[in-house]
């Protein structure tokens, strides 16, 4: 926390924090009745001529938590959500969190065999799925590799004339359940969530390849998006386009979570196209809209942005990779933003821990990721756990009440992860200067971000080499105009087979979600190693 942070604390009224709201709720069942109290017939979440105030949205999340208790679903659960930017995502959540189960959010690029990983890792009852989205039909991608602990698919929006399989229910049916379960005993259940209740697990790739869930509660939750919410400015009566993918925590946490702990509409977007984004914003008087930094600059470099009114921009969030400084004033100057706010957040912290401030310059706002959050706290250290001078290089280690609770049955990654002090060491490189303010320069593991979202070589590495003319492979980060990195893979061949690098990136098109797919192959005769038989990645870098 920084001085100034402090002095704002300190400076707000009993009860109100230094934006002058109330305290944050301590669960979602508290946050959805407070807003449904003071916004009542306020525009919730608006989609396809959808108008769901925030009272209906209440009432949703009630039938459908009821009809969750009527299929068993017991506290402590987990319960997966498998779909794009939709209105039944929210409300699929909303419920699980309102029943003490925890929601366990599938990337929806994952193919069949990614998501029955997550799945049987997380033991998760049941899967609210969507039947198709984008040519992908998830039920049946699933099918082949379904865990036996699955015992429940939702459909959302079926298609017309499908025929449900064993264990399958549409999503109108899944609703009609509720009738079983009696509104006492929902009160009941509900009632039983606390802050320390486990709220979501949300599942992210390491070093070792293997997805790791990493579990938060709901009072930690709350309190991080309260404190982005205070930050960015976002209020009640702003629209809110979210094209951030609900499965991530920019779409999700600081997303539709956001919005509605302050009153504002949420406006999903299911695939980013930059005149239809554009046609929305003027359409639908679009306030907020955060994204990676490609989300803007592709807006900058439309054809048609100056045939568009895009007036009503007013908050933009973004972060996830680099950004040149003249990128932010070209989104104030051409995109029309009054603030423009950069950060800097793990999954391990959910999701949350640096942001610049409304007024930074264009300078820090690119060049930084921003100072702690109030509440969190960031050190730099050395080798040796140790802190380093102001201005110089170190891990960086994060610490406060948005520190995850764990990973996920994994005891000794946690250990690994959170030391005795209670400090997060998040694999990362960065600087901190005299202001408090975080320069992210480096990264210690090989992630590298493809678009905003973080790509892990071993993970890819691993599927890559489930190719049986490909004997080792080793997957570097690599610029890209776009999309900021990409994935270039040097790939040494088993003794006799013959492959060509499209035919290579072809399949792993039909195996891996495309991000992670390398952009390029390069065949060797073999990889460098250290004499310990460690692949030395610098090389492959530099070459």
């Amino acid at each position: 926390m920084t001085a100034s942070d402090t002095i704002d604390a300190i400076a707000a009224p009993a009860g109100l924090d230094a934006a002058g709201q109330e305290d944050p709720a301590a669960t979602i069942p508290e946050l959805v009745r407070r807003a449904a109290q003071r916004h009542g017939e306020r525009t919730a979440i608006q989609e396809d001529g959808l108008r769901l105030s925030y009272a209906g949205l209440d009432a949703c999340r009630i039938q459908a938590g009821r009809a969750l208790m009527a299929l068993g679903v017991q506290p402590g659960d987990r319960v997966a959500v498998w779909a794009p930017n939709f209105s039944e995502w929210i409300i699929a959540a909303l419920a699980t969190h309102s029943v003490g189960a925890a929601l366990v959010p599938l990337n929806t690029r994952m193919k069949g065999a990614e998501a029955a990983a997550v799945l049987a890792d997380s033991g998760a009852r049941l899967l609210f799925c969507v039947d198709d989205f984008l040519g992908e039909r998830y039920p049946q991608m699933l099918a082949p590799h379904r865990p036996a602990t699955l015992e429940r698919l939702v459909i959302l929006r079926p298609g017309q004339g499908r025929v449900q399989a064993d264990g399958e229910l549409a999503w109108e049916g899944f609703l009609d359940l509720a009738e079983q379960v009696d509104m006492a005993a929902f009160a009941q259940r509900e009632a039983g969530v606390r802050g320390d209740t486990p709220m979501d697990i949300m599942f992210t790739s390491g070093t070792t390849g293997r997805p790791k869930g990493v579990m938060a509660a709901h009072a930690q939750n709350l309190r991080a998006v309260d404190g982005w919410a205070a930050i960015t400015g976002v209020q009640a009566g702003d629209r809110y386009l979210i094209v951030n993918p609900f499965f991530h925590t920019f779409g999700y946490k600081a997303g539709w979570l956001a919005a509605l702990s302050r009153g504002a509409t949420v406006l999903p977007h299911l695939v980013f196209d930059a005149d239809a984004v554009m046609t929305r914003v003027e359409n639908e008087r679009i306030t907020v809209l955060p994204g990676p930094p490609t989300l803007y600059q592709t807006l900058l470099n439309a054809p048609r942005l100056r045939e568009f009114d895009l007036s009503s921009l007013r908050i933009a969030v973004t972060g996830a990779s680099a950004i040149a400084p003249v990128l932010i004033q070209r989104m104030r100057d051409e995109l029309g933003f009054d603030t423009v706010i950069t950060g800097y957040g793990l999954t391990e912290s959910c999701g949350f821990a640096t942001l610049t401030r409304a007024g930074d310059d264009a300078e820090t706002v690119a060049g930084t990721s921003g100072r702690a959050m109030p509440g969190v706290e960031l050190r730099c250290v050395d080798a040796q756990g140790q802190p380093v001078a102001t201005g110089e290089a170190g891990e960086v280690l994060v610490r406060g009440y948005n520190v995850m609770q764990g990973y996920f049955g994994l005891p000794e990654a946690t250990a690994e992860a959170i030391d005795a002090d209670g400090w997060l060491h998040t694999g990362d490189v960065g600087t901190l200067d005299a202001r408090g303010y975080l320069r992210i320069t480096d990264r210690i593991k090989d992630m590298f971000i493809v678009g905003g979202f973080n790509c892990y070589p071993a993970e890819v590495e691993k599927l890559l080499v489930a190719h049986p003319a490909v004997a080792q492979v080793a997957v570097v980060g690599m610029p890209h105009e776009r999309l900021g990195e990409v994935g270039r893979a040097y790939v040494v061949l088993r003794h006799g087979a013959r492959l060509d690098a499209e035919t290579l990136i072809v399949w792993a098109r039909r195996h891996m979600a495309n991000y992670k797919v390398p952009r390029e192959v390069h065949f060797v005769a073999s990889l460098p190693v250290s004499a310990a038989g460690k692949v030395l990645k610098y090389q492959l870098r530099e070459a």
